[in-house]
Order: C-alpha cells, then structure tokens, then sequence
C-alpha cells in the first residue's frame, strides 16, 4: 500500500511526510507497530543543512518499509533539540532498540550520527545537536 493509500484510508485530515527510517528499516518500522519504539532521533544540522523543516508536535508521518510500502502512520506528540550529550535514559528507552539502555543508544546513535554528519562534512562532538522526537501510532495498515 501507497503512503497516499494508507493516508486516505485513514480518514485523517490535514498533511503528512512519508518516510523510512534510514538503517534497519523494517525492524523499526516493526518495532512501532509494536508500540515498543515511540521515539527517534535525527541529526539537527542535517535539517539546518538540506533547508528542511525540523518536526513539530502534531506532524502526521507515514511511516514506509524498506520495500517503500506504508506500515503504519504516527503523530509527533514532542520534539527537543539536545545536545547529545544530554540525551536521557528515558529517551534512549522509548528509542526501543537493542536492550534500550541510554549506553547502547549511545553507542548505536554515536556512530549513526557520525555517518549522518559524515554526508555534509561535518564531525560529530559530544555537543552535536539532536533532534528528540517522540510520537504515537494512530492508524496502522
């Protein structure tokens, strides 16, 4: 199913982004489903650098699998710019990866970051910003 599909099915009204989370796709995709992964975190210079919006509580987004395919649609509910260095336990647990402890979020998403930053020539620092989302799945394929 189209993201377009999926967002028409769903009888909400007003905009929406469609995207894939960049590593591990499915997984995280499945991971929301489940309701087990209730955040994410991006790059905030990444966002500066491409001129793109950074998200705002109550954003709609289709989430898509690798395949391009809709899964399920969520609704940002909060967003902190961070430095990552203060990046909390609490965040790093709704994250829902590995044994969702804020050392392995660190380890995943220091190197995450680096290959993000990596793409415009930057070099992460402990100071690098974070974009800290959390959202809720509000229709599901």
């Amino acid at each position: 199913m189209t993201a377009e599909e999926l967002w028409n099915l769903s009888g909400l009204e007003g905009t929406y982004e469609a995207w894939a989370f960049s590593e591990a796709s499915d997984k995280l995709a499945d991971l929301v489903i489940q309701g087990i992964k209730t955040a994410t975190c991006s790059s905030y210079d990444l966002y500066i650098t491409n001129n793109e919006r950074i998200p705002e509580e109550g954003d709609y987004s289709v989430i898509l699998d690798a395949k391009g395919e809709a899964v399920c649609i969520i609704k940002t509910t909060k967003v902190n710019v961070i430095p990552f260095c203060q990046v909390t336990a609490d965040h790093a647990y709704k994250e829902g990866e590995g044994d969702r402890s804020l050392a392995y979020w660190r380890k995943v998403h220091e190197n995450f970051l680096k290959n993000e930053l990596s793409t415009i020539h930057q070099t992460f620092t402990e100071m690098t910003k974070a974009v800290c989302e959390e959202f809720e799945v509000v229709f599901r394929a």
